[in-house]
């Protein structure tokens, strides 16, 4: 599983023009769901998102996580954070799990870092061509990837 993680002051996803999922300051999270991974994986990713501490603290340190602020998380799909560009110039997304095993594990994550976090979690249209809007704030931007947690 993969998370490209990005500290917003405020973010949105939008299918069709009609936003589906709006936060404040926060995390945007674009997650990418491969073909191994499991439960397990999803869990310590939503702990790990929930805890890692990239906001400042009084002294300007990233010192504070996401469940010290009080701050909200966005969750968008993104099965691209799996693409291959090893082989000519077009991409392939073979590592990417397909949609009928992604999107559970997808939505198993969301929930599960609303439980952590104690509030709903909002995301975008599983599968939607959506587009995601977002002041990054810093510019704080992470790989967060469970197959190689550091």
């Amino acid at each position: 599983m993969r998370v490209l993680l990005q500290r917003v002051r405020q973010a949105h996803v939008s299918v069709d023009d009609q936003v589906c999922g709006r936060i404040g300051p926060g995390l945007l999270l674009l997650v990418g769901i491969e073909d191994a991974d499991t439960k397990a994986d999803l869990v310590w990713m939503a702990g790990k998102v929930a805890r890692l501490r990239v906001f400042e603290d009084d002294a300007g340190v990233m010192n504070r996580s996401l469940l010290d602020t009080g701050g909200e998380a966005l969750a968008v799909s993104q099965f691209t954070l799996y693409g291959s560009y090893n082989k000519g110039n077009r991409p392939s997304w073979g590592r990417a799990a397909r949609g009928d095993v992604s999107q559970p594990l997808f939505d198993a994550f969301v929930t599960t870092l609303g439980e952590v976090l104690g509030k709903p979690v909002p995301t975008g249209v599983f599968g939607a061509d959506m587009q995601v809007a977002l002041i990054n704030d810093g510019p704080v931007t992470l790989m967060l990837d469970s197959r190689q947690p550091e």
